[in-house]
C-alpha cells in the first residue's frame, strides 16, 4: 500500500486537524513564516491535502481541499489566533518527531495530533527554576565576554536573577506582561545606578545592557528581514515592528530609572574599563553557551550540540572578524551555521534549529540597537546614536547575508 494511500483511510477532517496542530506548535515554538510555511505544505501534501497556508507573528490562516475531490466541494479554512512564538528547541524536536512518525505510519493521525496536545503541559517548578538561572548566567556571561570588571560582570548577573524571576511572574498575570519589557529596563536601571552609587563605579550602560541581553529582540530582528528578503511582507513588517517596540519598552524604562535618579540628585559612577584577561573571556563563552542551551530549552542530551553551536558561531565571527574584518567574519558565522544546521538536519532526521539558532544568538544586533536608542535618549541628540544605530544595520545585514547564501549552499530538509 502506497503511503498516500494508507492516509487516505484517514477521515479528512482528522489529517486537517492534525497539520492545523502542527502548525500551532510550530508557531509556538519560534519558527519563521517561510519555514513554518514551507514546512506545513510538505506535510499536508504527504498526508494527501492541498494547503494554503498565511502565517504572521500572532496568528494564521490555513485554506485546505482535497485533491481527489471536485474543486470546492472540501474547501475548509482553519483560522487560528496563536501569541507571539518562543524558542523551545526541545517541544520542537519532538514535534518534528511526531510529525514524522505519523507520515511513515508509526503513529496513526490520532494518535499522532493526541501526542502533540500532550507538549501543551507547562514547564514544572525545576524548569521555571532553571529558566531563571539561566537569564542570570546570560547576564553575567555577557558582561564576561565584554572584559568588564568583576563588579561589573556580579552586577549584571544579580539583575538577570531578578529579571528571570518577573519573567516568571509574568507568564501568569497579564497585566505584568503587557509593561514587562519597560519594568525589566527600569528595575536593570535601578539597580545598576544602586550598585555604582553604594558599592562602586560601573560601565553603566554596558552593564545594563547585559543584564538585559536575553529581552533584546535581536533574532527577532535577523528573522524579520529574513521574512522580508523572502517576500513574507506581513510577518516580516509585523516582526520588525514588534522588535523595535521591545528596544522602545526596554529604553523607556531604563530612561525612566535615570531620569529619577537625575531628579533625586543621585549621580551614578561611571568608569570605562575593560581589564579582565583571556581566560575569562574563554570562561564566560562556555557559561554563555551553557546559559543559551538552558534558555532555548534543549533537552540535556542535546546540551553539548546546542552549546557546540553557540560558541563555535561567536569564535568564527571573532576569528573571522580579525582575519577579514568584522562584517566579513559575521558573514562567515552565519553562513557556515546555516549550511552546518542544514547539514545536521539533513544527517540526522532532526531540526537545524538546534544549530542554526544557538549559532546566531552571540551574533545578532540587539544589543547594538538597544545602546544606540539609550544613547539617543540620554543626549537627545540623533547624532549621539547615529554611529551605533548604523553598526545595528551593518550586523543586521552580514547577519542576513550569510542566511541566504547558507541556505543557497545547503538547502533546508522540510523547512525546519
Amino acid at each position: 500500500m502506497s503511503e498516500h494511500a494508507g492516509h487516505a483511510a484517514v477521515s479528512y477532517t482528522e489529517r486537517v486537524a492534525f497539520v492545523a496542530e502542527l502548525a500551532s506548535h510550530l508557531h509556538a515554538y519560534g519558527t519563521t513564516a517561510q519555514r513554518l510555511e514551507g514546512a506545513i505544505v510538505a506535510v499536508a501534501k504527504r498526508l494527501g491535502l492541498e494547503c494554503e497556508p498565511w502565517v504572521n507573528p500572532t496568528g494564521m490562516i490555513l485554506a485546505f481541499s482535497d485533491p481527489r475531490r471536485p474543486a470546492g466541494e472540501t474547501d475548509t479554512t482553519r483560522v487560528i489566533r496563536l501569541e507571539g512564538g518562543d524558542t523551545n528547541l526541545y517541544k520542537l524536536c519532538e514535534a518534528d518527531r511526531i510529525a514524522e512518525d505519523v507520515l511513515a505510519g508509526r503513529l496513526q493521525v490520532a494518535e499522532g495530533r493526541q501526542a502533540l496536545r500532550a507538549l501543551q503541559r507547562l514547564a514544572g517548578r525545576r524548569g521555571r527554576a532553571m529558566q531563571v538561572f539561566g537569564f542570570a548566567l546570560a547576564s553575567a556571561a555577557v558582561a564576561g565576554l565584554l572584559r568588564l570588571p568583576w563588579l561589573d560582570i556580579a552586577t549584571a548577573g544579580a539583575i538577570g536573577l531578578v529579571i528571570g524571576l518577573l519573567d516568571v511572574a509574568a507568564q501568569s498575570r497579564p497585566r505584568l506582561h503587557e509593561a514587562f519589557e519597560a519594568i525589566c529596563g527600569l528595575v536593570a536601571g535601578a539597580m545598576a545606578i544602586a550598585v555604582s552609587v553604594w558599592v562602586g563605579p560601573l560601565n553603566l550602560n554596558t552593564v545594563i545592557i547585559a543584564s538585559l541581553i536575553v529581552l533584546l529582540p535581536g533574532m527577532a530582528l535577523t528573522n524579520a528581514m529574513n521574512e522580508l528578503t523572502s517576500r513574507h511582507l506581513v510577518s516580516g513588517t509585523a516582526r520588525f515592528a514588534g522588535a523595535l517596540t521591545t528596544i522602545l519598552k526596554l529604553t523607556i524604562g531604563t530612561a525612566i530609572a535615570l531620569g529619577i535618579a537625575a531628579q533625586l540628585g543621585i549621580e551614578p559612577a561611571v568608569r570605562a574599563a575593560r581589564p579582565q584577561p583571556d581566560w575569562v573571556v574563554w570562561l564566560a563563552l562556555a557559561v554563555g553557551a551553557y546559559a543559551f542551551a538552558v534558555l532555548f530549552r534543549a533537552h540535556r542530551r542535546d546540551y553539548p550540540l546546542v552549546m557546540g553551536a553557540a560558541a563555535s558561531g561567536y569564535l568564527i565571527s571573532r576569528y573571522g572578524g580579525e582575519w577579514l574584518g568584522a562584517q566579513a567574519g559575521l558573514f562567515l558565522a552565519a553562513l557556515l551555521m546555516t549550511a552546518a544546521g542544514n547539514v545536521y538536519a539533513r544527517w540526522r532526521k532532526r531540526p537545524g534549529a538546534l544549530i542554526r539558532l544557538p549559532g546566531l544568538i552571540m551574533l545578532v544586533p540587539g544589543s547594538v540597537a538597544l545602546r544606540g536608542v539609550i544613547t539617543l535618549v540620554q543626549a537627545q541628540d540623533f547624532g549621539a546614536g547615529q554611529e551605533a544605530a548604523l553598526a545595528a544595520l551593518n550586523t543586521l545585514m552580514a547577519l542576513l547575508a550569510g542566511l541566504l547564501f547558507g541556505n543557497l549552499l545547503v538547502s533546508a530538509r522540510r523547512n525546519l
